[in-house]
């Protein structure tokens, strides 16, 4: 039996998961559900219906799990929780300072309505997470350091197209090599947020649009550019469609350990990810996470869960008996 799914949202992390249900035999793509008019919306894979958000509710009892595509920024906030209510669902909210109130928020929802809810599932928040959690727990005299670029943050760019005047956008993060390099020489750096990375804005303004206002709000972002060395550079449409039309990323999660009587022994564990698509890379994650939802709740669970949440089994389509004869 597959298992059906929902994809509420349809752009570049949309596409990604038609692309990525289509890989999976045990999973089967339902229905799109979009803000557009659907006569509008023309899906990667042939025969996906499209329909409008507003018809969502329709599907109850018709969709196991739906995955959520919309932006951290507005979007998954409200809609996360409201989903909650009827269906399982699975988002990639990456807004890290406020993931506890988001959990909060769709942890109520599920809960009332007997349902599982798998937040802010991706590669960071998610894959990079879990990395963490693996080498501090082997590595208890350490420390962490995750960075992420140089490439394209989906969030952040989205983020920025929000900002009053903002025609388009992407954002580059971009990480300091001088810190990238103390911390694989083992050194342990303490390094501030802005030591670590740099964020570069390339923004197509709307005509007539206050430059110095939006480059000022950008820069003054909360959570997502205050904290951190930042450059706005305003271009043209043509040119970000010219220079910037792929969407890579990547990153690094480091752990610097000792062990011995007196640490004399120095370890390090990396985990690298080097992506040419982002988005196509978070939905193959979101999809797993698809499938671990489906079990949690076949098994009884209710309630929001994260990464950390989920054991790592339920998230392949393999037997427990396969997966011991394979991976271990």
């Amino acid at each position: 039996m597959s298992i059906r799914v929902g994809v509420f949202g349809y752009g570049n992390l949309g596409r990604g998961v038609l692309l990525a249900l289509r890989a999976c035999e045990d999973l089967e793509t339902v229905a799109v559900f979009t803000r557009r008019d659907p006569a509008t919306v023309d899906p990667v894979i042939s025969g996906v219906p499209v329909y409008h958000a507003d018809r969502v509710v329709e599907f109850v009892g018709r969709i196991d799990v739906m995955i959520l595509c919309g932006g951290s920024a507005t979007d998954l906030p409200v809609q996360t929780p409201a989903l909650a209510e009827h269906f399982h669902v699975v988002d990639s909210f990456d807004t890290h300072a406020r993931i506890p109130e988001h959990y909060d928020r769709v942890d109520a929802a599920a809960r009332a309505a007997g349902k599982v809810g798998i937040i802010s599932v991706g590669w960071d928040p998610g894959l990079f997470s879990l990395n963490r959690l693996y080498a501090g727990a082997v590595l208890p005299d350490g420390r962490d350091y995750t960075f992420w670029g140089k490439g394209v943050s989906q969030g952040h760019s989205d983020a920025i197209r929000r900002v009053k005047g903002v025609l388009d956008g992407k954002q580059y993060t971009i990480p300091v090599e001088a810190a990238l390099d103390a911390v694989r020489s083992g050194e342990e750096p303490t390094l501030t947020t802005r030591e670590k990375h740099l964020r570069e804005c390339f923004v197509v303004a709307k005509e007539g649009a206050d430059l110095a206002a939006i480059e000022q709000e950008i820069k003054s972002m909360p959570n997502y550019f205050a904290d951190y060395d930042t450059t706005v550079h305003f271009i043209t449409k043509e040119e970000l469609a010219r220079n910037h039309s792929g969407i890579p990323h990547g990153g690094f999660v480091i752990r610097s350990g000792r062990t011995g009587l007196n640490g004399e022994n120095r370890h390090l564990i990396e985990y690298r990810l080097k992506l040419d698509s982002n988005p196509e890379f978070t939905a193959s994650v979101l999809v797993a996470y698809a499938r671990a939802a489906y079990r949690l709740a076949a098994d009884g669970a209710v309630g929001c869960k994260t990464v950390l949440d989920v054991p790592p089994a339920l998230l392949s389509p393999m037997s427990p008996e396969e997966l011991r004869k394979a991976l271990l």
